[in-house]
């Protein structure tokens, strides 16, 4: 079934950079301590954004990965920022070293596209990967002279940048995979083939994976083991010390099981680096850290909601010596997380969210919030509220047409979902998206399930885990807020009338009516994709759940 989608998105490459100088203005007057590295953090981001939309134009241009004066300007921009990034890390946010004025001004110089497609770094976007981590990974690695350092695009760009940063790289690369997910190979010119080749010394490969198959690690393998590179002088650094998954071919899995290593892991990390000392500059002294990742705050719950361990964010429970609890999520690096801490703090401001208290290292503060989980109280008044929560959201939220799936897409996967769910003669049933209808795109909740609402001991009705779901790493993104209506009228159930009545309290709120063609069709969208979300999940009970819900709105 279909429910992965990624997002990238067209730039001019002088105005990032420029966006990318003004952030650097902010570091620079931001005094000193964690904020200050997080803005850091977020340039370097930026950094890596930019050079990776620089090789990847050139790639697309040429057909091959070459060298050139643009990315060699670029790279060493990015160099030097996560220079600055360790500097600041390693010092307790004291120091971020020397200036980077005659890196931008050499890349301002350059020759550069006219347009150039950034992606998301899915692993600082939503997985918990922090620099600092491969920092400290290529740090303690034992080189016997200067690496060179390949980083595998796109996320990669930026972990060489980290490893080539604390070990004196000899020179600094970056490669695109391309072919099928699970059997990718790489394009590259004589003459950076030339370059490889004829570096003596070790080569460190960078990169977030390996995912289900390892093959990008395995492509720069076989790519160096073709230039005479024997395999103990390749050190691969990932992020997990894990093993290829399970689309990995055999020679794929050999090859790993006797490479050499060196992680760059989370939990490694914080061996060192203890979350509570992350966060205390804000709640003041930690005494209790509980980790409720993975599922483990719905297994403490009485009713025991169903979990997706898969997509879950890290996540931890924090006591302070005062008793205040809070949770600090993992939201993203950079603009990512600061963008959900302001939708955060419009929730809270609206009555609809518990109380944000800042963002430290991607991961965002919140008020830990007591109460009884799901929807309690007379039916009506519930309708109402969500109803003007959606309203809420519509006014506040708005996003772009290229945040999230087109219509033709969204039916698309319906019909490969419902065929999966329910046979071929149900998909061929199923109407085209509406040809009249204009979204109007925001960020929508998407994950209107009871059990993620608490009702607290005063009365109020909080919607809890109301920030990613516009943005994770799944095809649905940004919608038009009908796809929440359509999520409201299957999760709880709604009759026609209650669904109209939704619709008044939204409307009221907001100005905005619902169109009733969109919404048809996303009654069909929303549970063709929730199935095959929680299919994923093995959750055979919610399949069936949304499998019921399709099979009665169906034509």
């Amino acid at each position: 079934m279909w429910v992965y989608g990624d997002r990238s998105r067209r730039v001019k490459p002088r105005q990032a950079l420029r966006a990318l100088t003004a952030t650097l203005r902010e570091v620079e007057t931001a005094g000193s301590g964690p904020e200050r590295h997080d803005r850091l953090t977020a340039a370097f981001l930026q950094a890596g954004e930019l050079a990776q939309g620089i090789a990847d134009a050139e790639f697309v241009a040429k057909g091959e990965d070459d060298a050139s004066p643009a990315q060699e300007a670029a790279m060493a921009l990015l160099v030097a920022l996560a220079r600055k990034l360790a500097a600041s890390a390693w010092s307790g946010f004291l120091s971020i070293g020397p200036p980077t004025s005659a890196e931008l001004m050499a890349l301002a110089l350059s020759a550069l596209p006219d347009e150039i497609e950034v992606k998301t770094a899915e692993g600082y976007a939503f997985y918990g990967l922090l620099p600092e981590a491969y920092l400290k990974a290529a740090a303690e690695q034992l080189w016997e002279s200067p690496p060179l350092v390949i980083g595998i695009r796109s996320i990669g760009t930026g972990l060489a940048g980290l490893v080539a940063a604390v070990t004196n790289a000899a020179a600094v690369v970056t490669l695109r995979p391309t072919g099928h997910p699970f059997r990718r190979d790489l394009r590259v010119s004589d003459a950076l083939q030339q370059k490889l080749a004829t570096h003596r010394g070790p080569f460190a490969v960078a990169d977030e994976g390996p995912g289900l198959s390892g093959s990008s690690f395995a492509a720069v393998a076989e790519l160096l083991d073709g230039l005479g590179v024997s395999a103990d002088h390749i050190v691969f650094l990932p992020s997990h010390a894990g093993e290829p998954g399970a689309e990995a071919l055999p020679e794929v899995r050999q090859r790993w099981q006797s490479a050499e290593r060196r992680p760059a892991s989370f939990d490694r990390l914080i061996e060192e680096q203890p979350v509570e000392a992350w966060f205390e500059d804000l709640t003041g002294p930690i005494t209790g850290v509980e980790d409720i990742s993975g599922g483990a705050w719905a297994r403490a719950r009485a009713d025991r909601p169903p979990t997706h361990p898969g997509l879950e964010r890290r996540k931890y429970r924090l006591t302070t010596d005062a008793g205040v609890q809070w949770i600090a999520k993992f939201a993203g690096l950079g603009q990512a997380g600061q963008a959900k801490l302001a939708r955060s703090r419009t929730l809270f401001r609206g009555g609809a969210g518990p109380e944000p208290l800042g963002l430290r290292r991607g991961f965002l503060i919140e008020r830990w919030v007591e109460g009884a989980p799901g929807l309690a109280g007379e039916r009506a008044a519930l309708v109402d509220h969500v109803g003007r929560y959606l309203g809420l959201r519509t006014i506040a939220f708005r996003a772009e047409p290229d945040e999230g799936a087109s219509l033709e897409d969204l039916a698309v996967m319906t019909r490969t979902n419902v065929a999966e769910l329910l046979g071929e003669e149900a998909a061929n049933a199923l109407p085209p998206p509406p040809s009249s209808a204009r979204p109007h795109p925001i960020h929508i909740d998407g994950r209107l399930h009871a059990w993620e609402w608490i009702t607290t001991p005063e009365g109020r009705l909080i919607k809890t885990d109301a920030l990613d779901h516009s943005c994770g790493h799944d095809l649905v993104g940004c919608q038009d807020v009908a796809w929440d209506v359509a999520g409201a009228a299957v999760e709880f159930g709604l009759e026609p009338e209650e669904v109209g009545a939704l619709c008044v309290a939204l409307s009221t709120v907001s100005d905005r009516h619902v169109d009733p063609d969109l919404l048809a069709f996303f009654r069909l969208a929303y549970p063709a994709f929730q199935a095959g979300l929680w299919s994923l999940a093995g959750d055979e009970a919610q399949v069936a759940r949304y499998r019921g819900a399709l099979a009665a709105v169906l034509p």
